[in-house]
């Protein structure tokens, strides 16, 4: 049966490992034991009614090694198709009825996740989304540079102040927390932003730049709308949110609140535990990718395919297509109309050091947001020179000249090729 079939169903497909199993009658036992748990028991007028709330297997593509010199697992892509009515139109519901229960059924793994246009109605997606965070930077014709304070647990305000002041220097057009700065006697979130805010308009007077501060929302999940007004009325024009800790209900609730009209930075924290492993969990561009975009993320951070913390590189590339891509079908079942939804800033990050920005340019293209900590921190010639590096090698690529004959000609470069190389 074609997709299409089900426009008002939202459809989940699924990698299913065993050696042994029917996966025609495996599908089928999803399909109906997680919507109306039976159904060959059931009698014809009960069935007439339940009719409307029975998932449907939409496709069973089996891969079935063959021969003795045969690779990989056996193992089928399951689709089935869960009727909106089933569930209520929030992302929690969503996740239990298509993947709660059976997450813990062997070794299956969720790999796509596609929506109703009626579910997708509940949903406006980033306030802002990557147009409306370069329309409050007024950049539009380069990729963005962010760097992340390093380290933060600790430092009193007036080392924070000199921190951010020095990243600022450098041309940064973004600042974020570490996701690790919580609220703590030394730098309480209020005073944090009016003292960095402080900082980003004496460097602003420097670069001439206007700078977004992410800073940490953090605290009791009650509590983060309170918190959030407080940055915000204390000058905050950005947040950065650990959104898997607190679950993307929290993420969308803030998104739409009409109080807390900034751009939000969605960070990975603890996705690890969920996206990598081959048998189990939930695949990278749906964790990552579409849920964080339907649920209003401005920015989205990931482990880069380069740095320290690597994702493969076909995981980054299918994230990077669900936050920028503009067609309906990647994210709607039986799409035939035209995706509503702004999109959002990839942010591929960990690890990444001038020399990678070549690669990222590559990959990406120009609607990325290259993001360093201790790329910019950890340049020999101090945090300012860090980013003015970052910056340099943007221009390089943008120009299509070579990251060590443009080094040559600006020294904050070369040093940094020279401490971390150059991938091109």
């Amino acid at each position: 049966m074609s997709v299409t079939t089900y426009s008002s169903y939202c459809t989940a497909t699924y990698r299913l490992y065993d050696e042994k199993a029917d996966f025609h009658k495996k599908a089928q036992g999803i399909a109906v034991g997680l919507t109306v748990g039976s159904w060959t028991d059931l009698p014809e007028a009960r069935k007439a009614e339940m009719e409307k709330h029975l998932g449907r297997v939409v496709a069973v593509d089996v891969h079935e090694p063959a021969g003795a010199d045969a690779q990989g697992e056996r193992y089928a892509d399951i689709r089935i198709a869960y009727p909106d009515v089933n569930f209520s139109q929030d992302i929690p519901a969503l996740l239990v009825t298509v993947f709660g229960k059976l997450s813990m059924d062997g070794r299956i793994k969720l790999i796509d996740l596609s929506f109703s246009e009626s579910f997708l109605s509940a949903f406006s997606g980033p306030r802002f989304g990557l147009q409306g965070v370069r329309d409050l930077l007024g950049v539009h014709d380069r990729p963005l540079l962010m760097s992340i304070f390093k380290s933060v647990i600790g430092h009193d305000m007036p080392a924070l102040r000199e921190q951010f002041y020095q990243q600022a220097l450098g041309g940064v057009d973004l600042i974020k927390d570490d996701e690790i700065l919580f609220e703590n006697p030394l730098t309480p979130i209020e005073r944090r932003v009016e003292v960095c805010m402080e900082a980003a308009e004496k460097a602003r007077q420097v670069t001439g730049q206007q700078l977004l501060y992410a800073a940490n929302l953090t605290g009791p999940t009650f509590g983060l709308i309170d918190q959030a007004k407080k940055a915000i009325s204390a000058g905050a024009n950005a947040l950065l949110f650990n959104v898997l800790a607190y679950g993307f209900d929290a993420l969308s609730e803030l998104s739409r609140h009409p109080d807390v009209r900034v751009p939000i930075m969605a960070h990975p924290a603890l996705a690890g535990a969920l996206y990598p492993s081959t048998y189990h969990g939930i695949a990278a561009n749906v964790l990552l990718g579409k849920l964080m975009r339907l649920a209003g993320a401005d920015l989205v951070l990931f482990p880069s395919p380069y740095g320290s913390v690597v994702m493969p590189l076909a995981e980054n590339m299918a994230i990077k297509d669900t936050l920028l891509t503009e067609s309906a079908a990647d994210y709607v079942t039986g799409a035939e109309g035209k995706l509503r939804l702004p999109t959002s800033f990839p942010v591929p990050s960990a690890g990444i050091h001038p020399g990678l920005v070549p690669w990222i340019i590559r990959d990406f293209g120009r609607e990325v947001v290259v993001n360093a900590g201790g790329g910019v921190h950890g340049h020999p010639m101090g945090a300012a020179a860090g980013g003015q590096a970052f910056r340099q090698a943007i221009d390089a690529c943008l120009a299509d000249e070579s990251l060590r004959s443009y080094a040559e000609r600006h020294p904050e470069l070369k040093a940094a090729i020279d401490a971390w190389g150059a991938k091109e």
